[in-house]
């Protein structure tokens, strides 16, 4: 038989853009119900990114889950460009009044579980079959198996934070979504490691053999990425391979990487991917589920929790007031910054990976990198950037 529920929002995807907005409409007095098809284990522990932006560090103080943020993210001020051995450092702070954190994303979705159950709310883990239907509708439905149990839920919105990977986009009807994607001709070997970091702040290297970045999950944690063709395998990558291209790609004179036990390594895929609109009848698209950025701008998490704060926004508006207007400007709103955000991935993308284009291209991309080091417009162009825009009602 099949158990039927009744909420305001049914929220599919326990990522941090679902649980940030469970979060935000329980302020709000809106009830929801996040489905997740993963484990809490599963989620808990998948790696992905680590950089926050200002904005979404102050969001997540705002939500009452910023204590263990505060006592272990490590606060940078700016990053380093290295080419040709030669450092350089762009200061964020310094230039925008702005910072970065790093704090791992399963961290963040840590914490914000933690505040979910401890409110309370409902959170379904290792749900099956999940389909949407009546998006068109003034009353969407959810259905998914919980338990071995058949479920319906019964909703006012959907909200599909469900990831690039889930439900809730492909079941919106063929012809209403118009999508742009790039698929970059390299992808990126990460690695986990052991070892405490030999830098205080993120390095960005450009290198002939292609791009390295140096970053780091805690003082004793390192995260380390190589530009790799799109078809490598991760089986032609034994560790020491790994480390001595680091060391070739980050050298500088007189430093090396610290190298230590590698305790996961893995290739991930570039691409840019944007779905416009991000909203079809009761169904509302957010984070990943309506676009992806390469990693080289580290805007993934940080664009899905602006999506979060302009949708809940939103809804807090409709329910409190009965307007509308808020609901129906949010996919507009949100692909601004979206957009910009893709602009900018593509720019630091294209400024330190080997494109393939040979000596001339080379060239520019040194050249370009000069003149970041020698204008203070052009280095405060990419931090403003980097450390994301302030939050606005309509950016």
């Amino acid at each position: 038989m099949l158990a039927l529920v009744r909420t305001q929002v049914g929220i599919v995807g326990a990522g941090p853009a679902g649980l940030t907005l469970a979060l935000m409409l329980e302020r709000s007095g809106i009830e929801s119900v996040v489905l997740e098809n993963r484990s809490r284990a599963y989620v808990e522990q998948r790696v992905r990114a680590g950089l926050l932006e200002h904005n979404t560090v102050e969001l997540l103080h705002e939500l009452g889950v910023g204590e263990r943020l505060a006592r272990e993210g490590l606060v940078h001020h700016g990053i380093y460009l290295r080419h040709l051995g030669r450092t350089q450092h762009v200061r964020m702070t310094e230039l925008t009044g702005r910072r970065i954190t790093i704090y791992g994303q399963q961290e963040v979705v840590k914490d914000l579980i933690a505040a979910r159950l401890q409110h309370g709310g409902a959170l379904h883990f290792g749900v099956s079959d999940t389909a949407v239907h009546d998006l068109e509708s003034e009353c969407p439905r959810i259905t998914y198996v919980h338990g071995g149990e058949p479920r319906e839920l019964q909703c006012d919105i959907v909200a599909g934070c469900d990831g690039f990977h889930g439900v809730c986009r492909p079941s919106i009807p063929a012809g209403v979504l118009s999508e742009y994607e790039f698929v970059y001709p390299f992808s990126w070997l990460g690695i986990l490691a052991e070892a405490a970091p030999a830098t205080d702040e993120l390095i960005y290297a450009w290198h002939e053999q292609g791009f390295a970045l140096y970053s780091m999950r805690s003082p004793r944690i390192s995260r380390l990425y190589l530009q790799v063709p799109a078809d490598e395998r991760i089986e032609d990558w034994p560790d020491e391979r790994i480390w001595a291209e680091l060391q070739v790609r980050l050298a500088s004179e007189g430093w090396r990487v610290n190298e230590g036990p590698i305790i996961e390594k893995g290739i991930t895929p570039m691409r840019s991917f944007v779905c416009e609109p991000l909203r079809h009848g009761s169904l509302f698209l957010v984070g990943d589920a309506a676009h992806i950025v390469p990693p080289t701008g580290a805007k993934g998490l940080n664009l899905a929790l602006n999506d979060v704060r302009l949708l809940a926004a939103a809804l807090a508006a409709w329910y409190a007031t009965g307007s509308a207007a808020a609901l129906d400007a949010y996919s507009d709103i949100a692909l601004r910054r979206v957009w910009r955000a893709l602009d900018f991935s593509n720019y630091m993308t294209q400024l330190l990976h080997d494109l393939g284009e040979g000596p001339f291209q080379r060239q520019l991309q040194l050249a370009r990198l000069d003149y970041v080091a020698h204008s203070r417009a052009a280095a405060q162009s990419l931090a403003e950037n980097y450390v994301g825009f302030p939050a606005t009602p309509d950016f």
